[in-house]
């Protein structure tokens, strides 16, 4: 393998590490469908309609992947997720 080679896969295994965390919305008794909804929209910049596929999954399947990206991308939003009082963690 050459150096440039070598070099290029480094980079490919440090890219992937950085979009490897996702925030997981968990299912609870508590919220309501336009609360999950709405503040996925407002936190996450989902459409109407990514929010509500994820608030469908949330229940049905009790969690669902809301957001993936790098680490220091995601802590803001989890924190508001978690703010607005939705169960989640960065994984």
């Amino acid at each position: 393998m050459s150096t440039i080679e070598k070099v290029q896969e480094e980079v490919l295994v440090e890219e992937q590490a950085v979009i490897n965390n996702e925030i997981v919305l968990y299912n609870d008794d508590v919220n309501t469908f336009d609360h999950v909804i709405d503040t996925l929209i407002k936190v996450c910049k989902h459409t109407a309609e990514q929010a509500e596929q994820c608030a469908i999954l949330v229940h049905y399947k009790g969690l669902c992947t809301v957001k993936t990206g790098s680490y220091d991308e995601l802590e803001p939003q989890c924190s508001s997720l978690l703010e607005a009082g939705l169960s989640a963690e960065i994984i």
